[in-house]
């Protein structure tokens, strides 16, 4: 029976061969959403390790954040780019939750990450959810809950106006864009505990940092930020 079943999957792999979702090569049976090459050598930055880099210096002076970090450096034509393009215009959101996964399993092992009690991704508004299908930063945020056996909170926090497309602002117009478009559902739900905001990707951090002042909020609140990409220049 086992062989059958094998013999059925790799004639499914023939008609329709499973592809590694950051650089095309067509996976082999143990490998997922990744291949052991890209998995291996995409761009870390190992932030979650340094309590000064590049990421957290972002929100220096903008917001109390007690940690920041992102997953992979983000530069354009990259395989970075390309998977962050699947997982946010093309469908293909397991992505958002592979990575998360894998990230938290390094994350519970950094003591600057320590005592994480919810994982809450920044909310899309409800129409370009409805649009979309699903939020992104959501899934990411379901890996990451899973691998750091912690809570998944998308309710507390929601987007209560839509906003203009970032990609050709400059920061202060991004600020401007996105200062006022979150609120707060439940003050009391996460008070005095340390949370983790998530995004897909960190270009200037203005989404993030107007995540961030709306979930100060809370009383006695810490916040602690991380993405799957940055774009650091």
């Amino acid at each position: 029976m086992k062989i059958i079943t094998s013999l059925a999957g790799d004639l499914i792999s023939l008609i329709y061969p499973r592809v590694c979702l950051a650089c095309g090569n067509i996976l082999y049976q143990k490998e997922n959403i990744l291949c052991f090459s890209c998995l291996y050598h995409l761009p870390r930055t190992n932030f979650h390790l340094m309590e000064d880099n590049p990421v957290a210096r972002q929100f220096w002076g903008k917001i109390n954040f007690a940690a920041a970090t992102s997953c992979y450096y983000f530069t354009k034509g990259s395989r970075v780019q390309h998977l962050v393009h699947q997982l946010k215009y093309k469908g293909y959101k397991e992505i958002g939750e592979y990575i998360g996964k894998l990230y938290g399993n390094e994350l519970v092992k950094s003591p600057l990450f320590g005592g994480i009690s919810a994982v809450i991704p920044v909310p899309l508004h409800p129409r370009k959810l409805s649009k979309r299908g699903y939020n992104q930063a959501e899934w990411f945020a379901r890996g990451l809950a899973v691998s750091m056996q912690t809570e998944l909170d998308i309710s507390t926090l929601i987007r209560s106006q839509a906003s203009e497309t970032q990609t050709r602002k400059s920061r202060f117009r991004r600020w401007e864009n996105v200062k006022e478009i979150f609120r707060l559902t439940d003050a009391g739900r996460q008070a005095g505990k340390h949370v983790l905001l998530v995004d897909d990707v960190i270009t200037t951090g203005s989404t993030l940092e107007a995540a961030g002042h709306a979930l100060m909020q809370v009383p006695g609140i810490r916040i602690s930020v991380a993405s799957i990409a940055c774009a650091v220049k």
